[in-house]
């Protein structure tokens, strides 16, 4: 499958401009808890540059890609590398933790650098050469918590990972659930590494919420499901619902039926009806026999960002004029139109209410509800 494939490439020595090379390193969690979604990016990355070509405003692109090991110890170590040793032009950011504890360096380095991972709000602010083109767990975690209330679910149980996309997620949907007038029954928190979900989800069950939100990372999503049905909360009366990471397009398939009527938000499905992403969920499953999902085209789209960024510069790698190109561009993605914001640097997109539900025989996520063009609420706020 394309996303699994070996991805180290050899550096160059010396400018990379210099020798009519744009060097974009990627440091991506290959191994690790959240391994999937680094394969996931690299695998809408490389299909980008398969699609467009290898080489933009007459300038050859070369990926370098490490593999960060889901550490941001290791991911910043490997960051300064490319920046002091590879000598790369521009980044492809992945989680936060890495995002974090490299702002400083890359502000210094005047690296361009585009998220294609990492979901925490605060990250953006870290660094003026951080542009996004995946998501903000905030986005959809607001529009659910003014849904989930509009359909008269009030009282809720709150279920996250605990890490800074969790606590984003768990935080902004709380919020806006509460001005909303709902209750939080409780609020459950699950270790990152190697969860065992059965004793948290018999506190769901005790607490007999109407809705129950859920933020797990997409890599754990199947064996989420599979133990809620075990502890059987599929048939106990309680509306199951979350961010797009709890229903993966790439896992749905494996989860089982039990998943059907399951309600998300989200930025992409790979059922979403337009030409576009016709095209290119049938490029993607031509190359990894596989659905894509909204980590490959987060990838997608950030490498649509830097070709588009490098036709506007003539091929400059001067990373404030980069980062200028970026702001402000709009693009019709896979995902439906998106944009950059000027002023932040923060993607601007569509949120989808989804439901899960099987069509031709396979589980799918089907839009019902669209919110347009929604940006980070928490960014709006300040």
């Amino acid at each position: 499958m394309l996303h699994r494939r070996s991805c180290l490439s050899v550096a160059l020595g010396g400018s990379a401009s210099a020798q009519g090379t744009v060097k974009i390193g990627m440091v991506m969690p290959l191994t690790g808890p959240l391994a999937a979604a680094g394969q996931q990016v690299l695998a809408g990355a490389r299909l980008y540059v398969k699609q467009h070509g290898d080489a933009v405003a007459g300038k050859r692109i070369e990926l370098i890609v490490k593999d960060g090991a889901s550490s941001g110890e290791t991911g910043k170590r490997l960051i300064q590398e490319l920046i002091v040793n590879e000598k790369v032009d521009i980044i492809g950011g992945g989680i936060t933790a890495d995002l974090f504890a490299s702002a400083g360096l890359i502000t210094e380095a005047r690296k361009p650098t585009v998220i294609m991972i990492s979901s925490t709000t605060a990250v953006i602010e870290k660094s003026p050469f951080y542009v996004r083109t995946g998501c903000t767990l905030a986005q959809s975690s607001a529009i659910l918590a003014d849904w989930t209330m509009k359909k008269g679910l009030a009282r809720a149980v709150t279920l996250v990972s605990e890490f800074a996309p969790g606590l984003e997620a768990e935080e902004t949907f709380t919020n806006n659930y509460k001005a909303a007038g709902g209750q939080i029954a409780e609020a459950i928190r699950v270790p990152l590494k190697n969860p065992d979900f059965a004793p948290f989800l018999q506190r769901v069950k005790e607490a007999a919420p109407q809705a129950l939100f859920v933020f797990v990372p997409s890599t754990q999503a199947a064996t989420f499901a599979k133990q809620f049905v075990e502890r059987g909360l599929d048939k106990a009366g309680i509306a199951l619902i979350g961010p797009g990471d709890l229903t993966d397009d790439e896992a749905l398939p494996n989860m089982g039926d039990a998943m059907a009527g399951v309600v998300t938000a989200h930025f992409y499905s790979a059922a979403h009806p337009s030409a576009a992403n016709a095209t290119f969920t049938e490029a993607y499953r031509n190359e990894a026999r596989d659905s894509p999902n909204f980590m490959v085209v987060a990838g997608y789209d950030g490498m649509h960002a830097i070709y588009e960024a490098l036709r506007k510069t003539s091929a400059s790698t001067d990373g404030k004029a980069l980062i200028a190109a970026m702001r402000g561009m709009t693009w019709e993605s896979p995902r439906g139109p998106m944009s950059i914001d000027r002023n932040t640097g923060e993607v601007v997109h569509n949120i989808y209410i989804r439901k899960v539900e099987k069509t031709d025989g396979n589980l799918r996520n089907i839009e019902f509800e669209t919110f347009n063009n929604i940006r980070d609420p928490r960014v709006a706020a300040r």
